[in-house]
């Protein structure tokens, strides 16, 4: 059982919770991005640097999660092929992706690009604050829980 996190737009709040539970958990987490990333001195938290290019980092993690695994990313197609591997996937602001809900998110993330795409300024989500972390640190826990883990 591993975590891999999207690591390349993940908020710092967001890697702080998963780099104490890693630790709590004694758990490996595993951070994919294009750049250096600093991480705490442990045996359960490792950088992974993938070249740059489009979609990189998303392929390492498909690549190497397995079912059973947790992937961290606010990336709706990235999400779509983890749940297709069979692992579960969170997003920085405490939604999980299952096999139920990936295909209606995937839609609405295409529609909202097709906007995008015709000029339609749709803006972004709002800044992440106490309570999105917090819905993400109970939706981590409860990951955690159904495993067995405290």
């Amino acid at each position: 059982m591993t975590i891999w996190v999207d690591a390349d737009a993940c908020p710092n709040a967001i890697k702080d919770i998963l780099f104490r539970a890693a630790e709590r958990a004694r758990l490996p987490l595993l951070l994919v991005a294009n750049q250096w990333l600093r991480t705490p001195p442990s045996p359960w938290i490792r950088a992974i640097q993938v070249p740059s290019g489009l979609d990189v980092a998303d392929t390492e993690i498909v690549q190497r999660c397995e079912p059973g695994d947790l992937v961290v990313t606010a990336d709706i197609p990235l999400a779509a092929r983890v749940v297709e591997k069979g692992a579960a996937v969170i997003d920085p602001r405490g939604e999980r992706y299952t096999a139920d809900t990936i295909g209606q998110r995937l839609s609405m993330r295409n529609f909202m690009d097709e906007l995008r795409g015709a000029g339609v300024a749709t803006g972004g989500p709002p800044p992440l604050g106490p309570r999105e972390r917090q819905a993400f640190a109970n939706q981590l826990d409860r990951w955690l829980a159904q495993r067995g883990i405290d």
